[in-house]
């Protein structure tokens, strides 16, 4: 008996003493100087759509998680009173050029009065310096042709502004064109829409927010660094993402944003330790272009690591580095992500019994997939 207990203790020691070895080789990374982690979750921009004039939604042409692309035609506003605002300033249009073309023919007038003016005070000019006729006359005729070249001078002004009041017409009618065209609500981005923010028949001021959406090719985490790691960081650098989903497949990553002021950390941060020091905020970006070619399997809100390399000359331990495994499994969830649906809606088919297999067929199967 005292020797089962003695073997016992042995084997708890060892186990022990191997536990701890594993422990220490395995947190190994959190002690290296080259490298610094955080916890986070994977964010997206979010944009909102919403509508630019004071209007009546009419409809909503999207759902909760449809994806979206730009330019993608989202919601529809009523446009009654603006179509009628419209039709009233292509009036004005053309009331603006009457009063043109009747300011134009001011000028032919006021032409012809100022050139009968004109060759009165040249005559009178002659006949004064003749003495055939008095100062007075001369002075009258002269009065009367600067008057009417004043008249002219003031019809030609009256020409030029009825043309910029046509143009100003003009004008109002393309706002309230664009006005109609923009109570068309188009997405701005290729994204997925997070939420509805408002329904159809709701009366919204102008920017009121209509749909939410996440541009899924700008995903990163969010992370927090103490000040003597965050000073160390540089934009640019080199990250790994890995997501408690996606356990041992590190998802690459840069440092885009590090902040340039201590905060206290969050409550979201996990550990309680992390939330009682000033901590720096550090953002790590998922490249775009692998953002669009798994665009159909993006999620946000998922928890994980973000690892940031501080040595650029030191390399990636094994469990951060870069595998085909990250490919192969994007790959074969977005092929079963385009297949559900499908698959959801086909109708079941009848099961058939199948025929027994031989018996040599059946000894022979197991061995027949080895290679």
């Amino acid at each position: 008996m005292k020797k089962i207990v003695i073997a016992l203790i042995v084997v708890a020691v060892v186990g022990l003493a191997l536990y701890s070895i594993k422990s220490y080789v395995d947190n190994a990374i959190y002690r290296d100087p080259a490298f610094a982690s955080g916890n986070g979750r994977l964010e997206a921009t979010e944009v909102n759509v919403a509508t630019k004039l004071a209007e009546k939604i009419e409809s909503v042409l999207v759902k909760d998680g449809d994806y979206v692309k730009k330019g993608q035609l989202i919601a529809k506003m009523q446009t009654n009173v603006l179509e009628a605002q419209l039709a009233q300033a292509k009036s004005m249009v053309a009331v603006k050029k009457a009063e043109l073309a009747s300011a134009k023919a001011v000028v032919l007038q006021k032409t012809s009065s100022r050139d009968n003016a004109y060759r009165r005070y040249k005559r009178a000019e002659y006949l004064v310096s003749k003495n055939a006729t008095s100062q007075q006359n001369f002075d009258n005729d002269k009065a009367l042709f600067e008057a009417a070249d004043a008249e002219l001078a003031a019809a030609k002004a009256a020409v030029v502004q009825a043309e910029a009041a046509i143009k100003a017409a003009e004008a109002d009618v393309r706002r309230r064109e664009e006005d109609i065209k923009d109570s068309n609500l188009t997405s701005p981005i290729d994204g997925r829409i997070q939420y509805k923010v408002s329904e159809p028949g709701e009366v919204l001021d102008a920017g009121g927010c209509v749909v939410n959406l996440l541009d899924l090719t700008d995903v990163y985490m969010t992370f927090f660094l103490p000040e003597e790691v965050a000073g160390k960081v540089r934009i640019g650098a080199d990250a790994r993402i890995l997501l408690d989903a996606l356990p041992g497949i590190p998802i690459p990553a840069k440092i885009t944003f590090v902040a340039n002021e201590a905060q206290f950390t969050p409550k979201t941060v996990e550990t309680r330790i992390e939330r009682q020091k000033l901590m720096f905020r550090v953002k790590a970006s998922i490249p775009p272009e692998l953002l669009r070619k798994y665009i159909d399997i993006v999620k946000t809100g998922l928890p994980g690591v973000a690892w940031v390399k501080i040595d650029p000359k030191v390399e990636w331990p094994e469990f951060l580095r870069l595998r085909k495994a990250l490919a192969a499994t994007a790959d074969k969830a977005a092929k079963a992500a385009k297949a559900a649906a499908p698959a959801a809606k086909a109708p079941a088919a009848p099961a058939a019994k199948a025929p027994a297999a031989p018996a040599a067929s059946a000894a022979k199967a197991p061995g027949a997939g080895a290679k």
